[in-house]
């Protein structure tokens, strides 16, 4: 399952390739409620075929309606603004009177595209630094820290797995965690020493590493963009990676589980030199309480846990159905 940026950077070349005149927009600045986040990319084709998003759509029509007619940007990048007043904004459907600046590029050779999409398909993180004025492009390695820049003469954008996702087993589950995962952008890793799971591993994008988990968790040097998610229902295999990554930066650990095995999870790890503040960050049961019951209904819940605390929202606790009962039975 490819990102979102993936596939306008693999249709933009396709395009480029049969011929066709292309010009990608990212968003460089917003103002107000603007519906897309800063660096989200769109692609138009001429005869009006379009990729990614902006705005949501709204926007996309009337620059479909201007590369048709060479109107929007011609040998050079250059920058635009939509909803600037209050009549641009309704007209073009930006909530709230946002506004949104873009990044024009028409792509050429010189935009080096073909080699930031091998950049980004062998799950690189990179720097793209666009000269405004040349159109000329360069690609160079980027670090987690690195932002998009725009100082009306460079513009910078950075591109590939800025998050990780570390899953401890090969299941079923994994494997939707795994495919979803990719989808948001996370460069997933999976450990599983066994071999009944690590075997019929299939997801493309998604390594597969076969050492123990708290080797594998101190060999990836988790930082504050990492996630950990123990899915094997082993404690001696979901213990050991939980011991490194509660105390590592990682911003996301959770555990599958009921809050019975976990509750007892806690009082495990606690006979180890983690401390009360490292064992609180343990999530468990892992993901959101949305009445979840297959996995990929699971991995979902695991998922949107994971987006809120990245993403810093709050987490509103959802009350559980009560369990209903026949013949004094207790129905699950």
């Amino acid at each position: 399952m490819d990102s979102v940026d993936l596939q306008v950077l693999k249709s933009a070349c396709d395009w480029m390739k049969s011929g066709h005149r292309v010009v990608m927009a990212t968003v460089v600045k917003t103002w107000g409620s603007a519906p897309r986040p800063i660096g989200a990319l769109t692609a138009i084709r001429d005869d009006g075929m379009v990729v990614g998003s902006v705005s949501g759509g709204c926007v996309e029509d009337d620059m479909i309606l201007r590369v048709r007619n060479r109107e929007l940007v011609q040998d050079k990048p250059a920058t635009t603004q939509y909803g600037v007043s209050a009549e641009e904004a309704q007209r073009f459907g930006l909530p709230c009177g946002g506004t949104l600046e873009l990044v024009l590029e028409p792509l050429k050779a010189e935009s080096g595209l073909d080699k930031l999409l091998a950049h980004v398909e062998r799950h690189e993180l990179v720097k793209r630094t666009l000269n405004m004025e040349s159109g000329l492009a360069t690609i160079e390695p980027a670090v987690n820290s690195d932002q998009l820049t725009f100082d009306e003469k460079t513009f910078v954008t950075i591109h590939g797995p800025r998050w990780r996702l570390l899953i401890i087993g090969a299941g079923q589950l994994s494997k939707y965690l795994a495919q979803m995962g990719q989808a948001l952008d996370y460069n997933v890793v999976v450990c599983d020493p066994r071999e009944e799971y690590a075997d019929t591993w299939d997801v493309p994008g998604a390594e597969l590493k076969r050492g123990m988990p708290d080797d594998v968790v101190t060999e990836l040097n988790l930082d504050g963009h990492s996630a950990v998610v123990t899915l094997t229902h082993d404690p001696k295999l979901d213990d050991m990676a939980l011991l490194e990554a509660l105390k590592s930066p990682a911003f996301y650990v959770g555990a599958i589980g009921s809050k019975k095995n976990n509750d007892s999870r806690r009082e495990r790890l606690a006979g180890f030199d983690l401390s009360a503040g490292e064992i609180a960050k343990l999530r468990g049961p892992v993901g959101l309480k949305i009445g979840s019951k297959t996995p990929p209904e699971i991995a979902i819940a695991i998922l949107a846990e994971m987006t809120a605390v990245k993403n810093g929202a709050k987490i509103i606790e959802t009350i559980e159905m009560p369990k209903a009962t026949v013949a004094g039975c207790t129905v699950t």
